[in-house]
């Protein structure tokens, strides 16, 4: 079995996963993937024996819109909510991707060139294991983006992105990775 098809197997194992997919498939929202936290979490809750949803504080939703006004995404954002119920309402966070490129420096300090699709977004992540999306498509498969392989998502290593310099809030991303999965192996930088 490739690793691709076990993380199919995972993610359609989760609930909460699956109703997040299927609603936004519903939506759908332009180029759109759930990517990073929830995906890998689901791994790493697989491979030590974690309870689906274990760990899990968001669930990280890119779309694509060539219109990148804040009123535009602002739209989207609300119809996302407007689609769930509480508690996922809460934990639903959707960005256009064709936007980040426009605020990521001021809030995390570095430059980050414009995408020219969300499945670009993946390859810019602090490290290869967090570089994971899904999308459930119109004839109920799953597709996967995975620009670096799922190697370290199911080897539960953490190293820093090969393609990018290290990312500012390397020590809390790791403390927090390590402080629900103390099982998580880093590769530190260097």
């Amino acid at each position: 079995m490739t690793l691709e098809t076990r993380l199919i197997e995972i993610v359609r194992a989760d609930p909460g996963l699956m109703h997040v997919l299927r609603v936004m498939r519903d939506l759908d929202l332009p180029d759109w993937r759930l990517f990073s936290g929830a995906v890998y979490q689901a791994v790493w809750n697989a491979q030590t024996g974690r309870a689906t949803g274990y760990g899990v504080k968001d669930y990280d939703i890119g779309y694509f819109d060539p219109d990148t006004s804040w009123d535009a995404e602002d739209v989207v954002i609300k119809r996302v909510a407007a689609a769930f119920d509480e508690p996922v309402r809460e934990q639903v966070e959707v960005r256009n991707q064709a936007r980040v490129h426009i605020w990521f420096e001021g809030k995390f300090g570095e430059p980050y060139e414009a995408l020219t699709c969300t499945d670009d977004a993946p390859a810019r992540f602090v490290a290869p294991a967090f570089a994971v999306g899904v999308r459930l498509e119109k004839d109920d498969t799953i597709s996967v983006v995975a620009p670096f392989g799922l190697e370290d998502v199911f080897d539960l290593t953490i190293r820093p992105n090969p393609e990018r310099g290290l990312a500012k809030g390397w020590d809390r991303v790791i403390a927090n990775a390590r402080g629900r999965w103390p099982e998580v192996r880093v590769v530190e930088p260097g």
